[in-house]
């Protein structure tokens, strides 16, 4: 690890053994004398076996001043400690939280870097990318480590599988590509466990096959159950129509056109909105139609749901609007009445109706959902709570009993 003192900006080599050390010191110093047009003045190292004389001479012959560290003093090359420690316990964390083996380290450890740069500093608002290279760093391109990629096979190599499964691990040296870890190929050319690089591909940053695996049993039956779940779930999502035209115009066009006039019922019928002329200066909103299949435990499509949402995130924080709020009662204030009911043996009539049904959309859950443990169900009569786990948690503790009704109109 090479990492300048100024601006803090950090190279990070991968090494088989200590004496490929100096050769990567010597890469180091070439790039930053043609990139950046500047010299080193200074080295300071601890005195490992790999700084002693290749160092010296190589530092010698360039004008450079080696500076090594007092025996069992490392707190006089503190910067250099601080960020070896900084990245030891993200590359820990990293792994840990990823399910992938010790030996994907040094991927870890090169994508820490790589964002350690372009973080900025406390008390300035600055990073080390931009001190070094003299230009703002991007952010758009950044993807969750470890999260499941479709990554496209390239031409040459395309079978009856367009697409192989593959965990995103980092980032490309000196290229916009991604660097990817093969989790499952159907190929014969791309084979499992090895690393590829690529910028042609799909990411699902909520998905982590690795972690899922990890936590299954090791037998292969059981993992190839997991992943073919995962399949299945990507593979109804990428089904799903992006626009309202696309949704209309398919072979499923009757069940979306259902969804979506039940959508404007239910707009209309809870009087979400209402219709008025645009005052002057004002800019309105776009919005979007969001189609989902709700798949059952089998894998068949329970059912179709359409959502007609507003694209606020064009609106600016200080210039649009300046508080934000919640429509709906919060969690933790459903749970606190429902507890102070059993604990006072009192009765919820109107209040627990008003707030459920400003907490939830009865129609949208089915009337089949659990909710903070309460299970709602559909009788001939209405609506009726059933105590479930949550709710005996809290008459146990408080030794009550609650009843709970539901007035409907």
């Amino acid at each position: 690890m090479f990492i300048d003192d100024s601006t803090r900006y950090c190279y990070v080599y991968i090494l088989k053994s200590k004496d490929e050390a100096i050769d990567k010191f010597v890469m180091y110093k070439n790039e930053v004398v043609n990139q950046l047009n500047k010299k080193i003045k200074v080295l300071r190292s601890d005195r490992g076996g790999e700084y002693v004389s290749p160092f010296a001479d190589i530092c010698a012959q360039s004008g450079i001043i080696h500076e090594c560290t007092t025996p069992y003093s490392p707190q006089q090359n503190g910067i250099s400690e601080r960020k070896n420690r900084t990245l030891k316990e993200m590359i820990y964390a990293m792994l840990l939280s990823s399910g992938l083996s010790q030996d994907m380290w040094g991927e870890a450890i090169l994508s820490a870097s790589y964002l350690l740069n372009k973080i900025p500093f406390k008390k300035k608002d600055v990073t080390p990318y931009e001190l070094w290279m003299g230009r703002k760093p991007s952010y758009k391109y950044l993807k969750v480590w470890r999260c499941l990629a479709k990554v496209v096979v390239p031409p040459l190599k395309v079978q009856r599988i367009g697409t192989v499964d593959c965990v995103f691990v980092g980032y490309a040296h000196h290229s916009s590509a991604y660097r990817f870890l093969v989790y499952d190929s159907k190929n014969p050319d791309i084979h499992k466990n090895t690393i590829m690089e690529s910028r042609n591909a799909s990411f699902f940053e909520e998905v982590f096959p690795c972690l899922e695996k990890e936590h299954t049993s090791s037998s292969s039956p059981v993992d190839e159950i997991v992943h073919d779940e995962v399949q299945e779930q990507l593979e109804a999502e990428e089904g799903e129509p992006q626009t309202y035209r696309e949704a209309v115009t398919s072979s499923e066009g009757p069940q979306w056109k259902e969804a979506i006039k039940n959508e404007i019922d239910s707009i209309l019928q809870n009087h979400t909105w209402e219709l008025v002329d645009l005052p002057s200066g004002f800019k309105p909103l776009g919005y979007r139609w969001i189609f989902k299949r709700k798949m059952k435990a089998d894998g068949s499509i329970d059912k179709y749901k359409a959502r007609l949402v507003i694209k606020g995130f064009r609106q600016k924080e200080g210039l649009d609007y300046f508080d934000t709020y919640s429509p709906v009662t919060r969690i933790t204030s459903i749970r606190l009445m429902l507890a102070i009911a059993a604990l006072r043996d009192l009765e919820m009539i109107k209040s627990t109706k008003d707030m459920l049904k400003a907490r939830f959309d009865m129609k949208d859950m089915g009337l089949a959902d659990v909710i903070l443990g309460v299970k709602i169900n559909k009788t001939q009569n209405g609506l009726v709570l059933s105590q479930s786990h949550y709710v005996d948690k809290i008459l146990g503790k408080f030794n009550k009993g609650i009843r709970v009704w539901l007035k409907l109109p």
